[in-house]
């Protein structure tokens, strides 16, 4: 949150004061606005086309600007009317989330920061459990996600009308997990976007909305199932067909019988213009037909429209179910796209699922620290509070005889591996075992001994994706979602879950310990650290991003001090903003470093060291320009140089395009990554090689150097 006003003040003492008076193609380039209703400035609107954006040479600071900020996990894309819902569900760091239907992911990211709104707290206690049907898009979902760098969120991959319940451990005893905040999303016709989106123009029919109508009802009525009482669920689509909207909203009210009702939302968002939710509409068919009433309709058309579609007629109902509580956000009130939000709460369970629970059964000792086995599932049905739905009944039964013929690899020890193929027709990638760490693993020892973590360390949420052969990686959960992972590995397809705080590294053993601290997860491991921490003032600090492998010798005397009398190894750079030098940079950094015979260098990739040299006022652009459009064979050559130059040592990986990064989600990450180097040095080694490829009249490859191109895609 700190970083984030330091890039806001950035941004409007540098970025957009340089767009003043500024004409691209003879138009004037129009200011930024902030967003009235989005809290602390935090969110901004521009009219410049993308076009525009990438195309203008006198736009291409501010582009790769944001490129690059969008790469750290600083800056999201985003319409701004998709940002409503999950302000709308006034989420606290303490609560439990669900997002239904959460790819790409942009208000997952939301999410995810408002968990994190105390810095000073590494793990929060809630968590957020971002789920999509499709398994392509779960992987978009985990590089949004990932940029965050929090332990606690969780991407899987269900479908959203018959997400299975879910069990946690409470005093030894497992319960239903209860979500208090549901964010529900869901597929819609997207005839909200008809600004922005060509085809909706083209292709638009009333058939969409009715042939969506059901699946929204069933995926909200699942929702409201996992809804703890007491909790707020957002349900929201990029449509303004109230067949999507209101119908759906009054069905659920009606079923609910009074265990639900619609929040009133009126004095939250000031600033926002809206509509009230409407009560009257009718229900068309395809070859223009209206109908007003469900009995208007013939037999042979009612297995297209359904009566949920229609209004309530009973005045009295209507009244009380207050749909004009409802919001509706049109295109033409601030220049946004169409969209409808409402937000229930629910009162008591739902009708369906009353009935007196089960006795608790109580769980066995366990002898070891982590323990998942089939076994432990099978109490299940034992503990559900409210009883499932009919699918999940039937879904429940068949889970019972899979899981009695399950295999004995499963019982291994804090093993949550994904469900057997058979058990549930998912189509995708099959992902790698989530392995927690055993509390007695001789691999720890060493690496608490040399980071002197605190006792209060968590050690039992480490995990790895591997169950045999050497440990590469260790990813870091909170204990919240290791408490999820352990007692539902029978029934959750995990795609990702964890940042990663530590990884091996081949020379690290004859210093002491194997594993290097990882960059990503340096906030979240920090306040553990008490040894290996090396405190760098600001001139320090730009000769660490700046400077590939610099010499001790060009660090501050204090420095240079601290690491005389420190082995060599992985370290923490730490620099404290001084409150007497408003002028420097005000947000605390964290690095990640190495520690070398006679050079000191820090561990952080391109973009985030960018972003740090931006906020510090050094500038970072270079300009494109034509003759060096063919540098990317040379800037490889550089690669190559730099990394034979390293001491061995390996470090961050670099991003690769969609494909790469599904497979690199799979299986373990490869030990021997590129190395990451700075930007301007980078710059000055392919000038030179370029230079001496010139005199040598060397051919050089055709290819773009425009970093935002490469980088920006996942």
């Amino acid at each position: 949150r700190s970083h984030a006003k330091e890039i806001l003040h950035c941004l409007k003492e540098k970025y957009f004061k340089e767009l003043q008076d500024l004409e691209v193609d003879g138009q004037k380039v129009e200011m930024p606005q902030s967003l009235s209703w989005y809290p602390e400035e935090l969110a901004w609107h521009t009219n410049l086309s993308r076009k525009i954006l990438r195309k203008s040479p006198q736009l291409e600071k501010f582009h790769q600007f944001l490129v690059s900020e969008t790469e750290c996990g600083n800056i999201s894309r985003q319409e701004a009317v998709s940002m409503i819902p999950p302000l709308l569900l006034n989420v606290n760091p303490h609560h439990k989330i669900l997002d239904m239907c959460a790819a790409p992911g942009s208000k997952t990211a939301q999410l995810i920061e408002m968990l994190h709104a105390d810095m000073n707290v590494p793990f929060p206690k809630g968590f957020v459990i971002a789920n999509d049907v499709d398994n392509k898009r779960c992987y978009l979902l985990v590089h949004q996600a990932k940029r965050l760098n929090s332990p606690c969120i969780m991407v899987v991959n269900h479908d959203a009308s018959s997400i299975p319940n879910l069990q946690i451990e409470v005093d030894g005893r497992k319960e239903v997990l209860f979500y208090d905040r549901i964010l529900c999303d869901v597929p819609c016709s997207g005839d909200g976007t008809m600004r922005k989106n060509i085809d909706v123009w083209k292709k638009w029919t009333t058939q969409n909305s009715l042939q969506l109508h059901g699946l929204q009802l069933r995926i909200a009525t699942r929702g409201v199932e996992q809804l703890a009482e007491g909790g707020r669920m957002v349900y929201s689509t990029c449509s303004l067909n109230p067949i999507e909207n209101e119908a759906v909203i009054a069905s659920l009210l009606e079923k609910s019988q009074g265990a639900l009702e619609l929040a009133d939302v009126s004095s939250e968002l000031p600033g926002l213009k809206r509509m009230p939710g409407i009560t009257k509409w009718k229900v068309m068919l395809k070859d223009g037909q209206w109908f007003e009433e469900w009995k208007d309709v013939p037999s042979n058309r009612q297995t297209q429209i359904r009566p949920t579609m229609f209004p309530v007629k009973d005045e009295e109902k209507l009244r009380a179910m207050n749909l004009e509580r409802c919001l509706r956000i049109l295109p033409h009130h601030q220049n946004t796209g169409g969209f409808f939000v409402a937000v229930l709460i629910k009162k008591s369970p739902m009708p369906w699922n009353k009935r007196q629970p089960k006795v608790h059964q109580k769980l066995p000792q366990r002898t070891g620290d982590t323990e998942v086995t089939a076994a432990n599932s099978d109490n299940c049905s034992e503990c559900i509070t409210e009883e499932p739905t009919l699918a999940e009944n039937e879904e429940s039964k068949k889970m019972q005889e899979l899981q009695n013929s399950d295999t004995e690899q499963s019982k291994k020890e804090g093993v949550c591996g994904p469900p057997p193929s058979k058990k549930m027709k998912l189509f995708g990638f099959k992902e790698d075992p989530f392995v927690f760490l055993p509390e007695d693993d001789p691999l720890f020892l060493p690496i608490q001994k040399f980071y002197a973590l605190d006792p209060s360390f968590p050690k039992t949420n480490l995990l790895t994706r591997t169950q045999e052969g050497k440990k590469r990686q260790l990813y870091m959960v909170s204990k919240e979602l290791r408490n999820v992972l352990l007692n539902n590995s029978e029934k959750m397809k995990v795609i990702n879950t964890g940042i990663k705080v530590w990884s091996r590294n081949s020379d690290g053993e004859q210093f002491g310990c194997a594993f290097r601290l990882a960059q990503e997860g340096i906030y979240t491991l920090y306040p553990f650290i008490h040894a290996r921490i090396i405190n760098v003032c600001i001139e320090d600090v730009k000769i660490l991003l700046t400077q590939e492998n610099p010499f001790l010798s060009k660090f501050s005397s204090e420095t240079q001090k601290k690491v005389k009398d420190m082995a060599m190894g992985s370290i923490v750079l730490k620099y404290d903003p001084d409150p007497e030098k408003p002028d420097d940079l005000q947000c605390p950094i964290v690095l990640c470093g190495w520690q070398g015979k006679t050079s000191l260098r820090a561990f952080v990739p391109k973009n985030e060291r960018l972003h740090y040299l931006r906020m510090m006022g050094v500038e970072v652009f270079k300009a494109k320009r034509k003759e060096e459009e063919s540098e990317s064979k040379t800037e490889e050559e550089v690669q190559h140089r730099l990394a034979q130059t390293e001491e061995g040592m390996d470090v961050e990986d670099k991003e690769h395009d969609l494909v790469t990064k599904m497979e690199a989600e799979i299986g373990e990450e490869s030990p021997h990554s590129p190395v990451e180097s700075s930007a301007m040095e980078v710059e000055n080694k392919i000038e030179d090689l370029d230079q001496s490829s010139k005199n040598a009249n060397s051919p050089v490859s055709q290819g773009s150097k425009d970093t935002d191109a490469s980088n920006v895609k996942d």
